[in-house]
């Protein structure tokens, strides 16, 4: 008789060990990097890592945002040649490099200086002709600066200006994807200003993460030109749709793409991309490489470079909208 409790115990216990735990969506959202986020992860238990969020953010902007004068990047830009930057400025170097080269030079950071003339950047616009571009010229270019190895950046002008915006912000995705890894959070969806993270599942419902594309022909308001299913990588987009500048003068509108090889903003028949990859910063580079190129050196790239997915759309020599899929991002579209 004395064994029957501590029978009615051990069964109560087993009972509890075998009952599925409870999903729980945990969700933080806000401001940050001149945008918006939400980050959803989904746990056996109420969550808040609000503040270890913001830590992330806070130690990115203070290494390569160029909108804080006394960050790493703007200090760099000023000319400071002693700053020893930390391993994420490092990593987006590294990153910045990689896709430099696979794009032929369309993809290029050094072109801070261009990105304040044209007016897209944290310092003043100026009137641009021809002359003034072409001298501008002389401060972009990838193959100006060196990553020493104490970690000093050594550039051939000082007024070469780092610009990282097309892909920090997918870095600081990347990053908070690593956060949640540390925490043992297997399933997750990070997004920040419309680049997104997906691991595993949203448990809560059942299904896979789901993000929608905009459709870059809709000016007031938003349409989704796609949804996809992700799991287990990094998609990213880019478009001109949303970032340009009027000239309240003449009404000329200019493009947020920069190309690097000739000075001037992009304006093409690729109205917006997206790019599925591994990791947040590689697919935010090569978003913003496809804006830059002409859609058959797009598709040469994607040719050597079968771990990305791409979606472009553009319009054909009819003006016509036409859509370029790669055979892995058509098999990521919900139907």
């Amino acid at each position: 008789m004395k064994h029957k409790p501590i029978t009615l115990v051990l069964m109560v216990l087993f009972l509890v060990s075998c009952t599925p735990k409870e999903h729980i969506k945990n969700q933080s959202w806000g401001n940050a990097l001149g945008t918006t986020y939400s980050i959803i992860y989904i746990a056996d238990e109420e969550l808040d890592y609000q503040q270890e969020i913001d830590s992330v953010f806070q130690v990115l902007n203070q290494s390569m945002s160029t909108y804080i004068p006394d960050s790493d990047i703007s200090k760099i830009n000023a000319g400071d040649s002693t700053i020893q930057v930390d391993d994420m400025f490092r990593e987006v170097f590294e990153v910045s490099s990689e896709v430099h080269k696979a794009s032929n030079g369309y993809f290029d950071p050094t072109i801070g200086v261009l990105a304040n003339a044209w007016g897209f950047g944290p310092g003043e616009q100026i009137e641009l002709d021809s002359l003034r571009v072409d001298s501008l010229l002389q401060y972009v270019g990838w193959e100006k600066v060196k990553l020493n190895t104490d970690n000093t950046i050594t550039k051939e002008h000082p007024s070469i200006r780092f610009d990282f915006n097309a892909v920090a912000k997918g870095y600081a995705i990347d990053r908070l994807g690593a956060m949640l890894d540390q925490k043992g959070i297997k399933n997750y969806l990070v997004e920040v200003g419309g680049e997104v993270l997906a691991k595993g599942t949203n448990l809560v419902s059942g299904k896979q993460w789901t993000v929608g594309i905009d459709d870059p022909q809709v000016e007031t308001g938003r349409q989704l030109k796609q949804i996809v299913s992700l799991k287990d990588v990094a998609m990213a987009s880019s478009g001109n749709y949303r970032k340009f500048r009027v000239d309240p003068e003449t009404g000329e509108k200019f493009v947020h793409t920069i190309n690097p090889k000739t000075g001037y903003t992009k304006n093409s028949n690729v109205l917006a991309t997206s790019v599925v990859a591994k990791t947040c910063a590689v697919a935010d580079a090569y978003a913003t490489t496809f804006m830059a190129l002409d859609l058959e050196d797009s598709k040469d790239v994607l040719q050597n470079h079968e771990e990305l997915e791409a979606y472009i759309i553009y319009l054909d020599k009819n003006g016509a909208t036409q859509e370029f899929f790669t055979p892995g991002f058509e098999a990521l579209v919900k139907q």
